[in-house]
C-alpha cells in the first residue's frame, strides 16, 4: 500500500492499523533546536482521545505518545530539542476488541472502503478497517503537535458550527466555550441543544454529519506559491485525507456562488501604514498565497457509517445479504474530528513556513 506520506519539506509517513500492536508515524524535516518533550504532543492527543464522553466512542485508550527518535537531552538548555534526524512516533493500541467484527468478516460496509479496499488489494482487515480506520488520525494530532513547535507564532484553533442540520449562531461565538463542552462548540447555547439531539440519534442506533472550522492566526503575508503550489490547495487536500470528510471549503467558500463581485470582493483600506482587509470572504488565501488575514477552513463531514440499525449489502462472495455493526463507534465523528483538523491545518503551515523560507531566504 503506497501513499502513507503527506508533505513535502515538512513530511509525515504514519504507520499502523486500527487493531493492531500500535500506530505511529515518522516526522522528517523538522529542523533542529526545537525543544521537543512527549508532555509537547499529549495535551493535543486527549483532545482527541476516545471514550471521554457518552458521545464518542467508547474504546478505551490513553493513546499515551512514546518519541523514539530525532530528540537529544540538551545540557545547555535542560531538555530535549530536535536533531534534525526524522523523529519517530508511537501510540500503542492497548483496547481493541476484534471478535466485535467477527460477524461480519465477508460483509461489505455500507458507506466504510471495505468494497473498495478488497477490489483494489484483493484483502481487507475486516477488524475496524485497518489502515481505513479513523484510529490512524491519533498520529496525525502527534505530528501537527510537532508541526506547532515549527510555527510557533500561529494560534491554530478548530470548532464545531454544525452537528446534523443544526448550526450555531455565530452571534454566541467564543472560543472560549469550545473546551467547556464535550462538542468543541464556540455557542454554549447550541451545546446544549446538541447534547439532548445527540442522545437521540445515539439511542436510536444511529448517526449524523457535523461541519468543522478551523482558523490559523498570524500567518504572515506570502505564504504558498502559484499554480500548483497553492496554500489553500493544499490545505484543501490535508483536509480531504481525513476520514468522513466529504467536502472542503476556504473563506466564504460555496456561499461565494451566491455573492455578487461587489459583495465578495474583500475591499483593502490603509491603517496605521498598513493594509488592512475589510472582509475575509477569501479565507485568508489569494491567488494561493496568504495574504496576512485568518486562514479559515471549513469540512463537511459526513454521519459515521457504522451503524446499529441494519443496512443492505453484499457478502465478499456476492451475496446479497443485510448488516448490523457492532462495536464502539462515534455517533458523530465530527467531534473528533476537531483536534484532527487543527493538526492536519499545521502540517500544510509548517509545510509552508520551510518552502517559503527555502525559496526566498
Amino acid at each position: 500500500m503506497s501513499h502513507n506520506t503527506f508533505g513535502h519539506l515538512f513530511r509525515m509517513t504514519t504507520f499502523g492499523e486500527s487493531h493492531g500492536a500500535a500506530i505511529g508515524c515518522v516526522v522528517d524535516g523538522c529542523p533542529p533546536g526545537i525543544k521537543l518533550a512527549a508532555s509537547d504532543i499529549q495535551g493535543f492527543l486527549d483532545k482527541r482521545r476516545p471514550g471521554q464522553s457518552r458521545f464518542t466512542t467508547q474504546r478505551q485508550e490513553p493513546d499515551a505518545v512514546k518519541i523514539l527518535s530525532g530528540v537529544f537531552e540538551d545540557d545547555r538548555t535542560g531538555g530535549q530539542v530536535t536533531t534534525g534526524t526524522p523523529i519517530m512516533l508511537m501510540i500503542e493500541n492497548v483496547d481493541q476488541r476484534s471478535k466485535d467484527y467477527s460477524e461480519i468478516r465477508d460483509k461489505f460496509r455500507p458507506g466504510h472502503a471495505d468494497f473498495t479496499y478488497q477490489v483494489k488489494y484483493g484483502l481487507r482487515d475486516y477488524r475496524g478497517g485497518g489502515r481505513s480506520s479513523a484510529r490512524e488520525t491519533a498520529v496525525r494530532v502527534a505530528a501537527g503537535a510537532v508541526a506547532r513547535k515549527v510555527v510557533p507564532a500561529i494560534t491554530i484553533r478548530g470548532c464545531l458550527v454544525q452537528m446534523g442540520p443544526h448550526k450555531i449562531d455565530r452571534k454566541n461565538w467564543d472560543w472560549a466555550e469550545v473546551d467547556n463542552n464535550p462538542f468543541f462548540c464556540p455557542d454554549r447555547k447550541t451545546a446544549a441543544f446538541y447534547e439532548e439531539y445527540l442522545d437521540g440519534i445515539r439511542k436510536a442506533g444511529s448517526s449524523c454529519g457535523a461541519v468543522v472550522e478551523v482558523t490559523a492566526s498570524g500567518v504572515p503575508a506570502g505564504w504558498g506559491a502559484p499554480v500548483y503550489g497553492k496554500l489553500d490547495q493544499d490545505l484543501a487536500a490535508a483536509m480531504m485525507s481525513i476520514n468522513a470528510v466529504k467536502g472542503v471549503e476556504i473563506g466564504a467558500g460555496f456561499a461565494a456562488a451566491g455573492f455578487t463581485g461587489e459583495e465578495n470582493a474583500d475591499e483593502i483600506r490603509m491603517r496605521h501604514g498598513k493594509p488592512e482587509f475589510l472582509s475575509n470572504n477569501a479565507g485568508g488565501v489569494l491567488g494561493g498565497i496568504s495574504s496576512g488575514q485568518d486562514v479559515v477552513v471549513r469540512l463537511a463531514i459526513k454521519p459515521t457509517s457504522s451503524i446499529l440499525n441494519p443496512r443492505q449489502t453484499i457478502t465478499a462472495q456476492g451475496t446479497e445479504t443485510d448488516i448490523v455493526t457492532k462495536g464502539r463507534h462515534d455517533p458523530c465523528v465530527g467531534i473528533r474530528a476537531v483536534p484532527v483538523a487543527e493538526a492536519m491545518m499545521a502540517l500544510v503551515l509548517a509545510d509552508h513556513f520551510l518552502r517559503h523560507r527555502g525559496q526566498m531566504g
